[in-house]
């Protein structure tokens, strides 16, 4: 879905997430290529690949309606993580994820659960979805409690392209009934 999108910014009470910048490229290529980081997101990434991938995606001035977006700590203004939503395919449907991914300095402070809660609101009152999913590896009980309180519910599993299963969660917009 590439629809033009204008600078995109969120404020929570400890958070900024927005629209990506050149300067986040360097400490998100760390989170992304930190093996405890990625371990149930298929692990790391290649440092300097995703750096460049980075630049060149800060660099378009049309950025993509999904993405995933730095997370900037208000308090020190460091970049502590990346969410957003991205469209996948599980078991032959469309659907759209939240994704959120953060450094080991910021585990344990809620961080994840205020980031994806204004990621998937964005999503409910920006972009009109009527329904959001995340992809949860069944041994990461910490993401599990972020989708649980996001109000998710378990829907099953899926079995992804690289055979991995994955559990799914789900929720749909206030005014949708549930399950959609």
């Amino acid at each position: 879905m590439r629809v033009k999108q204008l600078a995109m910014q969120m404020d929570t009470a400890r958070l900024l997430i927005r629209t990506l910048q050149t300067l986040d490229a360097e400490p998100l290529a760390r989170i992304w290529s930190d093996p405890e980081v990625t371990r149930y997101m298929g692990g790391p990434r290649d440092q300097d690949q995703i750096r460049e991938l980075l630049e060149e995606d800060a660099a378009d001035p049309n950025p993509p309606q999904l993405d995933l977006w730095p997370v900037i700590e208000k308090a020190s203004g460091r970049v502590v993580g990346h969410c957003g939503l991205l469209e996948k395919e599980v078991n032959g449907k469309a659907e759209v994820e939240v994704i959120y991914v953060l450094e080991p300095l910021a585990w344990g402070k809620g961080y994840a659960t205020e980031a994806a809660s204004a990621v998937v609101e964005h999503a409910f009152e920006e972009l009109g979805m009527r329904r959001v999913i995340a992809l949860i590896d069944p041994q990461n009980a910490a993401s599990e409690r972020v989708a649980l309180k996001l109000g998710m519910q378990l829907e099953g599993e899926t079995v992804r392209p690289n055979g991995k299963v994955m559990r799914v969660y789900a929720v749909g917009a206030k005014d949708e009934p549930f399950p959609i």
